[in-house]
Protein backbone atom coordinates (compact mmCIF):
# COMPACT_ATOMS: atom_id res chain seq x y z
CA UNK A 1 0.00 0.00 0.00
CA UNK A 2 2.91 2.37 1.03
CA UNK A 3 4.81 1.97 -2.37
CA UNK A 4 1.36 2.40 -4.04
CA UNK A 5 1.00 5.76 -2.62
CA UNK A 6 4.60 6.80 -2.96
CA UNK A 7 4.18 6.12 -6.51
CA UNK A 8 0.89 7.76 -6.61
CA UNK A 9 2.64 10.80 -5.56
CA UNK A 10 5.46 10.54 -7.48
CA UNK A 11 3.47 10.79 -10.61
CA UNK A 12 0.78 13.11 -9.89
CA UNK A 13 2.01 15.37 -7.08
CA UNK A 14 1.49 18.49 -8.64
CA UNK A 15 -2.29 17.67 -9.16
CA UNK A 16 -2.41 15.88 -5.72
CA UNK A 17 -0.87 18.85 -3.94
CA UNK A 18 -3.08 21.46 -5.62
CA UNK A 19 -6.47 19.71 -4.95
CA UNK A 20 -4.78 19.80 -1.44
CA UNK A 21 -4.74 23.13 -1.36
CA UNK A 22 -7.86 24.05 -3.32
CA UNK A 23 -9.41 22.05 -0.61
CA UNK A 24 -8.15 24.00 2.11
CA UNK A 25 -8.87 27.43 0.38
CA UNK A 26 -12.73 26.55 0.05
CA UNK A 27 -13.22 25.12 3.61
CA UNK A 28 -11.29 27.47 5.15
CA UNK A 29 -12.06 30.77 3.09
CA UNK A 30 -15.97 29.45 2.82
CA UNK A 31 -15.93 29.55 6.61
CA UNK A 32 -14.37 33.15 7.15
CA UNK A 33 -16.41 33.95 4.29
CA UNK A 34 -19.39 33.19 5.86
CA UNK A 35 -18.41 34.41 9.54
CA UNK A 36 -17.05 37.83 8.36
CA UNK A 37 -19.16 38.59 5.57
CA UNK A 38 -23.06 36.30 5.50
CA UNK A 39 -23.14 36.05 8.86
CA UNK A 40 -23.40 40.40 9.78
CA UNK A 41 -25.66 40.52 6.92
CA UNK A 42 -28.10 38.58 7.76
CA UNK A 43 -27.89 39.44 10.99
CA UNK A 44 -29.26 42.93 9.43
CA UNK A 45 -32.65 41.18 8.68
CA UNK A 46 -35.15 42.34 11.17
CA UNK A 47 -37.77 39.61 10.80
CA UNK A 48 -36.25 36.40 13.37
CA UNK A 49 -38.19 33.94 11.01
CA UNK A 50 -36.79 35.03 7.65
CA UNK A 51 -33.23 35.65 9.25
CA UNK A 52 -33.24 31.93 10.41
CA UNK A 53 -34.87 30.92 7.11
CA UNK A 54 -31.95 32.61 5.18
CA UNK A 55 -29.10 31.53 7.90
CA UNK A 56 -30.26 27.58 7.64
CA UNK A 57 -30.61 27.63 3.90
CA UNK A 58 -26.80 29.07 3.49
CA UNK A 59 -25.11 27.11 6.50
CA UNK A 60 -26.99 23.63 4.47
CA UNK A 61 -26.03 24.54 1.16
CA UNK A 62 -22.04 25.48 2.43
CA UNK A 63 -21.85 22.33 4.60
CA UNK A 64 -23.07 19.98 1.54
CA UNK A 65 -20.72 21.77 -0.73
CA UNK A 66 -17.60 21.38 1.91
CA UNK A 67 -18.37 17.74 3.36
CA UNK A 68 -16.46 16.23 -0.40
CA UNK A 69 -13.86 18.94 0.04
CA UNK A 70 -12.82 17.61 3.78
CA UNK A 71 -12.69 14.35 2.51
CA UNK A 72 -10.44 15.49 -0.94
CA UNK A 73 -8.07 17.28 1.79
CA UNK A 74 -7.74 14.33 3.66
CA UNK A 75 -7.51 11.59 0.86
CA UNK A 76 -4.64 14.45 -0.43
CA UNK A 77 -3.10 14.31 3.01
CA UNK A 78 -2.49 10.39 3.38
CA UNK A 79 -0.73 10.44 -0.32
CA UNK A 80 1.45 13.38 0.06
CA UNK A 81 2.27 11.92 4.28
CA UNK A 82 3.37 8.69 2.41
CA UNK A 83 4.23 10.03 -0.91
CA UNK A 84 6.53 12.73 0.19
CA UNK A 85 8.66 10.00 2.80
CA UNK A 86 8.61 13.07 5.60
CA UNK A 87 11.97 12.71 7.66
CA UNK A 88 12.33 15.54 10.08
CA UNK A 89 9.55 17.41 9.15
CA UNK A 90 7.25 14.40 10.15
CA UNK A 91 6.27 16.33 13.55
CA UNK A 92 4.82 19.15 11.58
CA UNK A 93 2.72 16.96 9.38
CA UNK A 94 1.62 15.28 12.48
CA UNK A 95 0.01 18.58 13.89
CA UNK A 96 -1.33 19.31 10.70
CA UNK A 97 -3.08 16.12 10.72
CA UNK A 98 -4.35 16.87 14.09
CA UNK A 99 -5.46 20.01 13.38
CA UNK A 100 -7.59 18.82 10.51
CA UNK A 101 -8.99 16.28 12.13
CA UNK A 102 -9.86 18.53 15.10
CA UNK A 103 -12.01 20.91 12.22
CA UNK A 104 -13.59 17.70 11.09
CA UNK A 105 -14.99 16.92 14.64
CA UNK A 106 -16.00 20.88 15.16
CA UNK A 107 -17.28 20.68 11.58
CA UNK A 108 -19.18 17.38 12.36
CA UNK A 109 -20.45 19.03 15.76
CA UNK A 110 -21.46 22.55 13.35
CA UNK A 111 -23.57 20.00 11.11
CA UNK A 112 -25.63 18.04 13.93
CA UNK A 113 -26.20 21.30 15.79
CA UNK A 114 -27.36 22.83 12.19
CA UNK A 115 -29.81 19.64 11.79
CA UNK A 116 -31.32 20.53 14.94
CA UNK A 117 -31.76 23.87 14.59
CA UNK A 118 -33.33 22.81 11.37
CA UNK A 119 -35.84 20.60 12.94
CA UNK A 120 -36.85 23.47 15.64
CA UNK A 121 -37.36 25.86 12.49
CA UNK A 122 -39.40 23.21 10.93
CA UNK A 123 -41.85 22.91 14.31
CA UNK A 124 -41.87 26.86 14.46
CA UNK A 125 -39.91 26.91 17.52
CA UNK A 126 -37.99 29.73 16.39
CA UNK A 127 -36.22 30.57 19.81
CA UNK A 128 -35.04 27.34 20.11
CA UNK A 129 -33.86 27.41 16.74
CA UNK A 130 -31.83 30.57 17.53
CA UNK A 131 -30.61 29.86 20.28
CA UNK A 132 -28.90 26.48 19.04
CA UNK A 133 -27.26 28.50 16.16
CA UNK A 134 -25.87 30.81 18.43
CA UNK A 135 -22.56 28.64 19.49
CA UNK A 136 -21.80 28.58 15.44
CA UNK A 137 -20.55 31.77 14.46
CA UNK A 138 -19.34 32.67 18.11
CA UNK A 139 -17.30 29.94 19.18
CA UNK A 140 -17.24 27.24 16.57
CA UNK A 141 -16.59 28.84 13.37
CA UNK A 142 -14.24 31.18 14.45
CA UNK A 143 -11.97 28.03 16.26
CA UNK A 144 -11.95 26.20 12.85
CA UNK A 145 -10.92 29.87 11.33
CA UNK A 146 -7.95 29.69 13.36
CA UNK A 147 -6.99 26.32 13.08
CA UNK A 148 -7.43 26.26 9.53
CA UNK A 149 -4.99 29.11 9.01
CA UNK A 150 -2.56 27.41 11.19
CA UNK A 151 -2.94 24.40 9.45
CA UNK A 152 -2.58 26.15 6.24
CA UNK A 153 0.51 27.94 7.63
CA UNK A 154 2.13 24.82 8.92
CA UNK A 155 1.32 23.37 4.68
CA UNK A 156 3.34 26.11 3.10
CA UNK A 157 5.97 25.86 5.93
CA UNK A 158 6.11 22.07 5.29
CA UNK A 159 6.93 22.82 1.39
CA UNK A 160 9.96 25.00 2.27
CA UNK A 161 11.56 21.91 3.61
Amino acid sequence: MKETLVQLFGTYSHTIIFIHVLSAIIWVGGMIAIRLAVHPALMSISDTKLRLKKLLAITGRFFNIVIPFITLLFITAIIMAMGMKFNETIYMTHIKEGIWTVMTINFIAMYIIRVKAQNFFDNNRLADAKLTLVIIPKVLLPINIVLGIVAIWLGVSLRGF
